[in-house]
């Protein structure tokens, strides 16, 4: 198919989709909203610490929320989380903060019921970050922007879900598009697009777990796996991206958390400390305490 096709196909289904639910009479009764937001960080200062140490401050917010709509064979979801964190070394005199924290990400799915548990559903991801990034201790060439990279994701499939804290969703249906907006960074090739060139488009098939529980008394667990094979090329090669949440809370106003993800994606090369270049697994860990707030209806 081509990408003219591929857009007109899904743009007819996303049509078709909202037609049937804009026939339903809108109440917020269908609806339910959750979201939490937090805010933490760190400050370290050493005066003649014979162990040593670089004096710094670090902080870290994010914003995450959701809102479900559930209607006789009618099932929306809808997701969005962000967060931006930054370190400041004190001793590095005309250097700004250095970035610990980056995600900005949308999801929908949009399901109509086909038997119990089981639903026919259109799922869209996209995901990208905020500001520009560095390969420290070099912070005046951006290796990553806004868009630069920029995920989206769309896909037709069947999603089994047992609750809105568990499902599981296939599709053998999927387009994978990757964006490299900025000019510098394409005409290198990065995040897999072909030198010169800002946009690649795969096809697929996708799979995307997630699994929400409470562990204990005041703990909260997320978690999210994606995976998606591309048919045309080393579809052997499976792209990962998975995150774990373990969220403590306090009380009210107080919690801790605790963040890991791993991503692996066999278009992009990254060079390691040898000097080799090639597809590496890539994790990231984010352990905070600080404010958080959260508000459910």
């Amino acid at each position: 198919m081509s990408r003219l096709q591929n857009n007109t196909f899904f743009g007819l289904l996303f049509a078709l989709i909202m037609h049937q639910f804009c026939l339903a009479q809108d109440s917020t009764s269908y609806w339910k909203f959750k979201s939490l937001y937090s805010l933490s960080g760190t400050q370290t200062s050493f005066v003649n610490w014979n162990a040593g140490g670089r004096n710094n401050i670090s902080v870290i917010g994010s914003a995450n929320a959701s809102a479900y709509y559930t209607r006789e064979s009618i099932k929306w979801t809808n997701d969005a989380n962000f967060a931006l964190g930054g370190i400041k070394y004190f001793d590095n005199k005309g250097i700004g903060a250095q970035k610990t924290d980056d995600r900005l990400e949308l999801s929908s799915t949009f399901g109509m019921q086909l038997s119990k548990g089981f639903f026919l559903t259109f799922a869209s991801t996209f995901r990208t970050q905020s500001i520009n990034g560095f390969a420290y201790p070099n912070d005046s060439v951006p290796v990553s922007s806004f868009m630069a990279p920029g995920y989206l994701n769309l896909a037709l499939g069947a999603d089994f879900r047992k609750s809105d804290n568990f499902n599981v969703f296939f599709s053998s249906i999927a387009i994978k598009s990757t964006f490299v907006l900025d000019d510098s960074l394409s005409a290198k090739g990065s995040f897999g697009v072909l030198p010169g060139t800002r946009y690649r488009q795969e096809y697929g098939a996708y799979l995307k777990m997630k699994y929400n529980t409470t562990l204990a008394k005041n703990i909260e667990m997320k978690s999210k796996l994606e995976l998606f094979s591309n048919y045309l090329n080393n579809p052997q090669n499976i792209d990962v991206n998975a995150e774990l949440l373990l969220l403590f809370r306090v009380n009210s106003l107080v919690s801790a958390s605790a963040q890991w993800n791993i991503l692996y994606d066999d278009d992009i090369n990254i060079t390691d400390t040898n000097g080799n270049t090639g597809p590496r697994t890539q994790f990231k860990s984010v352990i905070g305490i600080g404010l958080s707030y959260k508000i459910q209806r």
